[in-house]
């Protein structure tokens, strides 16, 4: 197996300076929220990233925003939903290097799955497996991977710890 961390920066860089410390990273949230056996997804508006695909719910975390906060809100923001976390599922490194998204899995609350008005997203649907399928649309490739794992039963969570040291900030141990 090939080492994967061969190239790994050190952890000190005698040229860092004072200003760059302590080092930043954008953190990305993301959501696979679940009704019945269906998964939340959200068509990305013109003039994003995404623009004309289906996704997660997803966004950056705002300063001094906890995680699992935002990832809430850019759910209610992106699909109409109210949801809440049942879970850490993981983490996935991105490109660019410094970006790292977190995810979460949701379970549905209440709210109609809606657009927010072509802001971001321009559709919000639940989807089962046989209905991904079907879709005549583009999907984002890491988000149909995993919501196809979720809808069959193929991964892991980790459910969050509210008697931390934190609290009531959560923890996901």
């Amino acid at each position: 197996m090939p080492d994967r961390y061969a190239e790994s920066k050190p952890m000190t860089n005698p040229k860092r300076k004072r200003e760059d410390w302590p080092p930043k990273m954008v953190v990305c949230v993301g959501t696979v929220v679940l009704r019945e056996k269906r998964a939340l997804l959200i068509r990305q508006a013109a003039g994003h990233s995404l623009a004309g695909r289906w996704s997660i719910p997803w966004g950056i975390v705002d300063p001094e925003e906890a995680p699992e906060i935002a990832a809430l809100r850019e759910t209610r923001e992106e699909s109409g939903i109210t949801a809440e976390i049942e879970g850490l599922m993981g983490i996935q490194n991105l490109r660019p290097q410094g970006w790292v998204s977190m995810i979460f899995l949701c379970r549905h609350v209440s709210g109609v799955p809606t657009s927010n008005g072509g802001i971001e997203t321009d559709q919000a649907a639940y989807f089962s497996l046989q209905e991904l399928a079907a879709l005549k649309e583009p999907v984002e490739p890491w988000c149909e991977w995993l919501v196809r794992r979720v809808l069959h039963g193929e991964y892991c969570s980790i459910p969050p710890e509210v008697n931390n040291p934190f609290q009531p900030l959560l923890a996901f141990l």
